[in-house]
C-alpha cells in the first residue's frame, strides 16, 4: 500500500464522480424546487435588497481553463491576484509559525490564513486595526483571508454555548467570556481588513447525528444571511460555506439556500472533523457540482498532498491546512516518495538532502543528517527548516496542478506524482 495511505486516483476521483452524477442530476433538481432560500432566517428578514455594491468590487474570478471537473483561475483582490488551485499557508496568530513572512512569501505563498476568534483574544482585532489592520501588523502585503471563529464552535466545544443568537466561548487563554455573534464576526474581520471573510457558521462534528446536522445547517444559514447584511467593508469579499457533513441531501439543501445570497465565493465546511479520508474523497464530486462555476470553491481545513490533489479533480480551488506547518514542526517532511521521518536513526550519517530536485533552503542547503541533528538537540532551526519545506512542497505541488490544467493533462499528472507517493 502507498505510504500516505492513498487509494489510486482513478479509483477514487473519477469513479466517485460517476457514481454520484446520478444524485446531482436528480436531488439537486428536486431539492432546489422544494427549499426556499432563506427558509429558516426570521419572519421579519428583509430578502429582497440589493446586495451592497461593494461586494462585487470587491473581488474578481476568473476562470483560465477546465480540465475534467478541475479548475485553474484567478482571484483579484485589493491586495494583489492569486492564481488558483492554491494551498494558503495557514497564519493563525498574525504569524505563520516559525517563519518570517519574506520565508512564506520566497516558498510562493500568495495569501495566507488568520484566525477570528484567536486575535480578537490576542492582541485584539481593534488594536490591529488602529495599527494599519493585518496586512501591515504583521508586514505581509499580499491577499490575507480570515476564518470566522466557525471552527473553534467545533474544536472549542467543551468551552462554548451555541444559540441561533450565536456562540458564547470561555478563552482558553484566561477563561474570560467571549461572546461570537454573526454580526461580530464581521466586526472583527473587518477590523482586521482581511480581503477575503468567512461568515460565521456552526461546524458540526463527522458522527452528529442527523438532527444535529439539520439544526447546524439551519443556524449556518440563518448566520450567513445576517453577516451578509451587516457587512460594509468595501474591499472586502464575504464567503459562505455549505455544511451537512457526510449527507448529501443536506449538502444540497445548504447551497440551495445559501446560492441565491450570490456572496463572492463558497466553501466547504464540516469536513476533515472526524470522517474517513475515502468518504470525503468520495462526496467531494458532488459537493463541489453543488456551488457555483464562476465563484471561487474553498475546500477548509484540508489536507495532505493527496486530498489536495483529489479535491482539485473535484473542482475546488483553495486549501487550507496546519498540517505542513504542524508536521514541520513535529519532523516530519512531506515529499514526492512519501514523507520523512527525520528523527529516525536510520538519517543519523545521511548526507543526501531531504528530497532532491526541491528547490527550497532547507534541501539545497543542508542534509538529512544535519536535520536529524537538529531535532534530536531540540533546536529551533529543525522545525523552521521543515516548515519551510513542506510549505514549498504544498505549494509546488499546486503550481504544478495548474500547470497540468492549463496544459489538459491533470489526470496524467496526477497518476505520476501519486505513484511517487506508494
Amino acid at each position: 500500500m502507498p505510504t500516505f495511505g492513498f487509494h489510486p486516483y482513478p479509483a477514487v476521483v473519477f469513479q466517485a464522480a460517476n457514481d454520484l452524477a446520478y444524485f446531482h442530476a436528480t436531488t439537486v433538481a428536486s431539492l432546489d424546487s422544494q427549499v426556499k432560500p432563506h427558509e429558516y432566517a426570521p419572519a421579519d428578514a428583509d430578502y429582497n435588497h440589493p446586495l451592497p455594491r461593494t461586494w462585487s468590487q470587491s473581488m474578481n474570478f476568473n476562470l483560465h481553463a477546465t480540465d475534467g471537473a478541475a479548475r485553474a483561475g484567478a482571484i483579484t483582490t485589493a491586495h494583489g491576484t492569486v492564481e488558483t488551485p492554491i494551498f494558503m499557508p495557514v497564519g493563525t496568530q498574525a504569524t505563520v509559525k516559525g517563519l518570517t513572512p519574506e520565508m512564506v512569501r520566497g516558498v510562493g505563498a500568495q495569501i495566507i490564513l488568520g484566525n477570528t476568534y484567536h486575535l480578537t483574544l490576542r492582541p485584539g482585532d481593534e488594536l490591529i486595526r488602529d495599527l494599519g489592520g493585518l496586512h501591515h501588523f504583521m508586514n505581509w502585503p499580499h491577499p490575507i483571508l480570515t476564518d470566522s471563529g466557525g471552527f473553534q464552535v467545533f474544536s472549542l466545544a467543551e468551552k462554548r454555548k451555541i444559540t441561533d443568537h450565536g456562540a458564547e466561548f470561555r478563552s482558553h487563554l484566561d477563561g474570560r467570556l467571549l461572546e461570537l455573534t454573526p454580526e461580530k464576526a464581521v466586526d472583527i474581520q473587518q477590523n482586521l481588513g482581511s480581503d477575503i471573510a468567512m461568515v460565521l457558521d456552526e461546524c458540526p462534528p463527522a458522527d452528529a447525528p442527523p438532527d444535529v446536522l439539520r439544526n447546524a445547517l439551519r443556524r449556518t444559514t440563518l448566520w450567513a444571511e445576517r453577516c451578509r447584511a451587516h457587512h460594509t467593508h468595501p474591499t472586502q469579499a464575504q464567503f459562505a460555506i455549505v455544511q451537512g457533513g457526510l449527507n448529501l441531501e443536506l449538502r444540497a439543501e445548504s447551497a440551495a439556500a445559501l446560492i441565491p445570497m450570490d456572496f463572492p465565493g463558497y466553501a466547504l465546511g464540516g469536513f476533515s472533523v472526524g470522517e474517513k479520508p475515502e468518504e470525503m474523497h468520495a462526496a467531494l464530486p458532488a459537493c463541489a457540482a453543488l456551488l457555483p462555476a464562476t465563484k471561487p470553491r474553498y475546500l477548509m481545513g484540508v489536507g495532505r498532498p493527496q486530498d489536495l490533489l483529489i479535491a482539485v479533480a473535484a473542482g475546488i480551488d483553495m486549501f487550507d491546512c496546519v498540517m505542513p506547518t504542524r508536521s514541520g514542526r513535529n519532523a516530519l517532511a512531506f515529499t514526492d516518495t512519501g514523507p520523512v521521518k527525520l528523527r529516525n536513526a536510520k538519517h543519523k550519517r545521511d548526507p543526501a538532502p531531504l528530497m532532491s530536485g526541491c528547490d527550497c533552503d532547507c534541501c539545497r542547503n543542508y542534509s538529512r543528517a544535519y536535520l536529524h541533528h537538529l531535532f534530536n538537540a531540540e533546536e529551533m532551526l529543525g522545525p523552521t527548516l521543515l516548515s519551510l519545506h513542506n510549505l514549498a512542497y504544498y505549494l509546488r505541488l499546486m503550481r504544478e496542478a495548474r500547470t497540468a490544467i492549463l496544459a489538459g493533462r491533470f489526470r496524467e499528472f496526477t497518476e505520476t506524482q501519486t505513484r511517487g507517493w506508494s
